[in-house]
């Protein structure tokens, strides 16, 4: 049978959720699909490239939201299915964190946040940056909260310090933040423009 670009794909995918992002190799990869490690490169000419692929793929399940909904909303709504994708896979803050700091993913999610934002009453450039603000909220927040969950599976943490039994549990922390940030964002979107610090 033929090796697809999506079997390499998939492959990757698995040996992610099973053994970590520190333990995805090609040549782990290549074992597992009973290929030689030259006949990955056919498909993705090297391991960054495929790490990208694969933050792709954990991405594309933040879907838009509906723009029926006001901008808070909106925001809201990316940031939550943000943060869900991520978790949905193991390491997955810190491989989509690690592909967007070397630009290996796409912009698409950036591009929707910032087009509620300009939507909202922010110039342009605020609004990108608002965009790369939100994002790098919920990538270091979900990085944290799966590297102690993690820590937690591995018997690592003290039972008092377990995710498990914290309060506010990290579903409460992550509103907390998001809530003060779409305030900021609210507050710049009604100041005049000519008072906003460049």
């Amino acid at each position: 049978m033929q090796l697809r670009r999506q079997d390499v794909l998939d492959g990757a995918i698995a040996i992610l959720d099973e053994y970590g992002l520190a333990d995805l190799t090609m040549r782990r990869l290549a074992t597992s699909l009973h290929v030689q490690p030259g006949a990955l490169y056919w498909h993705f000419p090297n391991k960054q490239t495929l790490l990208g692929a694969i933050a792709d793929h954990i991405l594309s399940g933040a879907d838009a939201p509906s723009t029926e909904q006001l901008w808070d909303a909106q925001i809201s709504q990316i940031a939550h299915r943000l943060r869900d994708a991520l978790l949905s896979r193991r390491d997955g803050a810190e491989l989509v964190a690690s592909t967007y700091a070397s630009r290996l993913t796409t912009n698409r999610i950036r591009e929707r946040i910032a087009a509620v934002c300009i939507r909202a009453g922010l110039p342009r450039v605020d609004s990108e940056l608002t965009a790369d603000t939100l994002l790098y909220y919920v990538l270091g927040h979900t990085v944290d909260e799966q590297a102690r969950l993690q820590m937690d599976s591995a018997g690592a943490l003290t039972a008092d310090a377990s995710p498990m039994f914290e309060r506010p549990d990290p579903t409460s922390k992550f509103d907390f933040g998001l809530r003060l940030f779409l305030d900021g964002v609210r507050h710049a979107a009604s100041e005049p423009r000519s008072v906003r610090i460049r």
